[in-house]
């Protein structure tokens, strides 16, 4: 499955006149209705010069969380790791925070920009523990794809 997205990722990255939020939403619809375990996706990027993490294109329930201090929630906590976080099961996190109750899993992933971390992708699943190294390389992937469009 991973595979036949890529191509329409780099579709989607390449096309010249399409604003970056368009583009970047474009990539979370396609995600978000092709990967069944994937209920929301969205991205976060870091808020100017301030330790948080603004709300970016996303797809999925309404979220209240716009804004996420460095080092809260699973968000907040990759802004500071730098680091791929993979939860099989969010209730057994302590420092999560809950955008629907019927979420079970998430995984985020940063981007960096020049070897700084700028923002991340981050993904909800009503499944419980459906995330793989599947993912987290195809994500990487898209991360990748992302960090290419921020530098130019």
């Amino acid at each position: 499955m991973f595979s036949t997205l890529k191509p329409q990722v780099d579709t989607i990255i390449s096309q010249q006149k399409t604003a970056l939020n368009d583009k970047l939403l474009a990539i979370c619809q396609l995600l978000e209705t092709t990967i069944p375990h994937y209920n929301w996706v969205g991205f976060y990027f870091k808020n100017g010069d301030k330790n948080e993490l603004k709300l970016g294109p996303y797809v999925g329930e309404p979220t209240d969380h716009d804004i996420i201090p460095f080092g809260k929630g699973i968000c907040g906590q990759v802004a500071i790791s730098n680091k791929n976080f993979v939860v099989a099961d969010v209730a057994a996190q302590d420092n999560y925070i809950a955008c629907s109750i019927t979420v079970k899993a998430e995984i985020v992933i940063p981007i960096f920009v020049n070897g700084e971390n700028m923002g991340q992708i981050d993904i909800d699943s009503n499944t419980p523990d459906p995330f793989t190294e599947a993912d987290e390389r195809f994500l990487e992937f898209v991360c990748a794809k992302v960090s290419a469009l921020l530098e130019a």
